[in-house]
C-alpha cells in the first residue's frame, strides 16, 4: 500500500481526536477511502472516519496493512432508534421497522470495529459516547425490547445530569431487567437504582470503555 500523501497526513492528524471524525473536500475523503485509511458511515450524511490503519497513520506516522472496508449501506433515508419518549406514533412498525433496526443495529457494531483502536464490536464506540441516548435506544430496540409510545407501555431513554450515562425506565420489574441485561449483552455498564422521590425504579447505564 502506497503511503499517504503530505495532504492526506494534514487531513488524518486533523481528525477529531475522538471519533476519528474527518473533514476534507470529497475528493481527498474519497481518497483516504480508496486507500483503506478511512471508511463512510453507511447512514446519512455518510460521514467518513479513520479506519484502524488511519489511526495507526496518525499515532505512528506509519501506514499499517489495509482494513478492509464496510459493508455499503442497506438503506437510505433517516433513521432514528425509538426513545420511549416519543410523542407521535411510529412511522413505520412490524417487518420494515425489525428490517431498519437489524441494519442500523449492525451498522453500528460496524462502526464499533472501524473506529475502535483495537477493532473491537463488542465495546460501544466514540460515536456512542457523544449519542447516548440513541445508542441505548437502538440497543434496547434491536435486542427485542419494546419502547413506550402513545397509549403503549415499555422502555423510556432519558439523559441524566452524570457523565456518560442514561436512564432506563419500564414500568414492570421484568421488562426493567430485560433492559438491563440487553444493553449488557450491547457493551454496556448498567446498575439498578431507586428513584429519590417515589421509589421507583431504573437502570443507569454508561458504555463500557474496556
Amino acid at each position: 500500500m502506497k503511503p499517504p500523501t503530505a495532504a492526506q497526513r494534514r487531513i488524518i492528524e486533523a481528525a477529531d481526536p475522538q471519533t476519528g471524525r474527518l473533514s476534507g473536500s470529497e475528493a481527498q475523503l474519497t481518497g483516504l477511502v480508496r486507500a483503506r485509511l478511512a471508511f463512510r458511515h453507511p447512514r446519512p450524511p455518510h460521514a467518513c472516519f479513520l479506519t484502524p490503519a488511519g489511526h495507526r497513520v496518525r499515532e505512528e506516522g506509519d501506514p499499517a496493512p489495509a482494513a478492509p472496508q464496510p459493508p455499503p449501506p442497506a438503506a437510505s433515508g433517516a433513521f432514528a432508534a425509538r426513545t420511549g419518549t416519543e410523542t407521535a406514533p411510529p412511522g413505520t412498525e412490524g417487518p420494515a421497522r425489525a428490517r431498519e433496526v437489524r441494519s442500523a443495529w449492525e451498522g453500528l457494531v460496524e462502526l464499533r470495529r472501524m473506529t475502535n483502536a483495537d477493532g473491537a464490536r463488542d465495546r460501544p464506540c466514540a460515536w456512542e459516547r457523544t449519542h447516548l441516548v440513541q445508542a441505548a435506544a437502538l440497543a434496547l430496540e434491536a435486542a427485542g425490547c419494546r419502547p413506550a409510545g402513545p397509549g403503549d407501555e415499555g422502555y423510556r431513554v432519558v439523559e441524566t445530569p452524570q457523565p456518560e450515562a442514561v436512564a432506563v425506565r419500564e414500568p414492570t420489574p421484568e421488562g426493567l431487567r430485560e433492559c438491563g441485561a440487553a444493553l449488557e449483552r450491547a457493551g454496556w455498564q448498567v446498575g439498578e437504582h431507586t428513584e429519590p422521590r417515589g421509589g421507583g425504579r431504573y437502570v443507569l447505564a454508561s458504555p463500557r470503555r474496556t
